[in-house]
């Protein structure tokens, strides 16, 4: 059962009635699946529009009961190893616990390399059912087997997704059979957020939410402490190899920590940048520019630096002889494989001195692959200043963690250190980017416009901005907010926001899919005008530029806009300008209609509007009527009374 555990690496749930699926970037945090926000009564059935309303908002709004559907479902990633498995527990237990039916979905590789022999899911299944004290039912990736097992337990568990090829190539069609029957994903799987993969990237397009389980949350909140200097002074002790791929990371390290210390073949990068004589063979290929970039740059901030006095070698010859070498006298035919006495006491003459330390990467040297036995003396330093200066410890990586958790469980412990090394690199995590956002604080919606009670008009996808601009200088007692997943087109249009001092217009970077209504929810005024011009997730293939306009995001719309509100839709690819329409009269609960064309015959031509009835282009409308092509337009509302007369679907 333990071995099972130990190679458990990712599964999902789903949770309702019927199933759930469950599944950030630094500056826009995952929506977590915390207890305040998800309160078990939340998670039943009958209430599940509560959920939803909480998945989309940290604030309740006002709508209909939602009446549940065939599959409201819930499905949980995980993918971490039996320290990570453990807390994954907590998850699956609440889901369970809250009434929900849970769909585990993993993957994991051998458990013997000589072997190749893979766990089968049975066995898997067996050890969580004894974990959980729930029956845990294996099934295969097949539809009709998938629905016939949740009338056997609440919890199933999906086959080993580490045989299919479909799963690392973040394969569409596979995530979209991931998801079958699944409305929320829950990702707990932090440790793979640095992969694309279909059960953690591709499947969020699929289900209604996809958020963060506590797991994640927890882990999460580990890593931003990473880049936080508080405590001081702060000293990262790194290991491992690599030293151009990691060279983007070390440089934020160099300017956030006051000491590095390089332990591990790294060291020796920085060991022949520093002039030492050392073996060709242990400096790695083009390392040598970037460590002296790296040295250059700590000795101007003044930076202590620290690498190996002596090491601990091992005779190739002979494995059993072991001897001590200083640094400057590595001697052919002998192999380190340890920190020598004098290294390790430099390194806790300055780790004592701290008040915080990150210790990421392994101590190995050389062509050694032995970890855990090389890393047990500075382990042993590493735990016995923790102990006697109440030291705040981040431990990254396997090896850190094996080495240092035996005696002292009171660390901070992120065990995939490829996450972390790709999170100071400053490179988004798709996983965690895959995740529904939640708006990390409230508006201050009094700063950003001068009467924060006007109407309001959101543009969804606003891009350079050209017809918001406009607009706020044509109607001035409109407010109006552009929201857009691009940073740099953001930026640019708040620079200009602040140069010509406009205080009826504002923009927000942010995926307005998930975040529309926990933006908009929090505005005191009406929302009056929700336009959505040319949806554009990838020029490359324009017949799929009508995903951005999702359930979530319509629905959102329905329940926000006031009444009378308009909703203006256009595109420059009729399909896709088809396919809004459609969606808007699926999702939209009954209260968005079409306008019918008698209202103003003059203005459609067949379905389409002839112009735009604003008079103000967006920067792609003008840009395809400058080509000479059409715009396919139309004008939804949100009438205070349904008729027939007035309104059609």
């Amino acid at each position: 059962m333990n071995q099972a555990l130990d190679i458990f690496r990712s599964s999902g749930y789903c949770f309702s009635r019927n199933p759930v699926f469950l599944n950030s970037s630094r500056n826009s945090p995952a929506f977590l699946l915390h207890k305040q926000n998800f309160p078990q009564e939340h998670l039943a059935a009958p209430l599940f529009e509560k959920y939803r309303r909480l998945v989309c908002s940290k604030r309740a709004v006002n709508s209909k009961p939602f009446i549940p559907t065939e599959s409201n479902s819930l499905c949980v990633e995980l993918q971490e190893r039996k320290i990570q498995c453990e807390n994954a527990v907590s998850t699956i237990k609440y889901l369970h616990e809250a009434g929900a039916k849970v769909i585990l979905i993993s993957s994991w590789d051998a458990d013997d390399e000589n072997t190749m022999k893979i766990v089968r899911a049975e066995s898997i299944a067996g050890a969580l059912s004894s974990v959980l004290q729930v029956k845990v039912v294996p099934v295969k990736l097949v539809t009709t087997h998938i629905h016939s097992a949740k009338q056997e337990s609440n919890i199933i568990l999906l086959e080993n997704l580490f045989q299919f090829k479909e799963e690392p190539a973040n394969c569409k069609g596979f995530a979209r059979l991931l998801s079958s029957g699944v409305d929320i994903f829950v990702n707990d799987a932090f440790s793979q957020s640095h992969r694309v993969l279909a059960s953690t990237v591709a499947i969020s397009r699929f289900c209604y939410a996809s958020i963060a389980g506590f797991h994640f949350e927890a882990v999460l909140s580990q890593l931003k402490n990473i880049t936080k200097t508080s405590q001081k002074p702060y000293v990262a002790i790194i290991g491992g190899g690599n030293l151009v791929e990691k060279a983007a990371a070390l440089r934020l390290l160099v300017s956030i920590c006051d000491g590095l210390v390089f332990v591990g073949n790294i060291a020796f990068q920085i060991m022949h940048a520093l002039g030492l004589p050392l073996p060709m063979k242990l400096v790695e290929h083009g390392a040598t520019e970037e460590a002296l970039t790296l040295i250059n740059s700590m000795k101007s901030r003044s930076r202590a630096v620290i690498v190996p006095k002596d090491f601990l070698c091992l005779n190739n010859l002979n494995p059993e002889k072991l001897e001590i070498f200083s640094a400057d006298c590595l001697v052919d035919g002998w192999q380190p494989v340890d920190l020598g006495p004098e290294s390790l006491e430099e390194i806790a003459s300055l780790v004592s001195k701290c008040k915080k330390i990150l210790w990421i990467g392994p101590v190995r040297f050389g062509l050694s692959h032995s970890d855990a036995g090389e890393a047990s003396r500075l382990g042993a330093v590493v735990d016995r200043l923790r102990s006697q200066n109440n030291l705040e410890t981040i431990l990254v990586g396997k090896v850190a963690c094996t080495t240092v958790l035996g005696s002292n469980l009171n660390y901070s412990v992120i065990e995939n250190a490829s996450v972390v090394w790709e999170f100071l690199k400053g490179r988004s995590l798709p996983g965690l980017m895959a995740l529904d956002r939640s708006y990390p604080f409230d508006i201050k919606w009094d700063g950003v416009y001068d009467d924060p009670t006007r109407p309001l008009v959101v543009d969804v996808g606003s891009g350079n901005g050209l017809f918001l601009f406009g607009m706020a200088k044509k109607t001035k007692d409109l407010n109006f907010l552009g929201l857009e997943i691009n940073g740099k087109l953001v930026n640019r249009c708040l620079e200009r926001v602040l140069q010509t001092g406009m205080k009826n217009g504002y923009f927000i970077r942010t995926n307005a899919t998930s975040t529309f209504r926990s933006i908009i929810s929090s505005y005191p005024g009406e929302l009056v005008l929700v336009s959505i011009q040319c949806p554009n997730p990838d020029f490359n293939k324009p017949e799929h530029r009508w995903e951005m306009v999702q359930r979530s995001l319509i629905e959102a719309i329905a329940d926000l806009l006031a009444l009378d509100g308009k909703v203006f839709l256009q595109s420059d690819i009729e399909g896709v300008a088809i396919r809004m329409k459609s969606e808007f009269v699926k999702y939209g609960k009954g209260k968005i209609m079409v306008m019918d064309e008698s209202e103003d015959a003059s203005c459609y031509q067949r379905q389409w509007l002839n112009e735009n009835p604003f008079g103000v282009r967006s920067d792609w409308e003008q840009h395809v009527l400058d080509r000479g092509a059409n715009m396919y337009r139309l004008l939804l509302s949100k009438p205070a009374i349904i008729a027939g007369s007035t309104c059609r679907g």
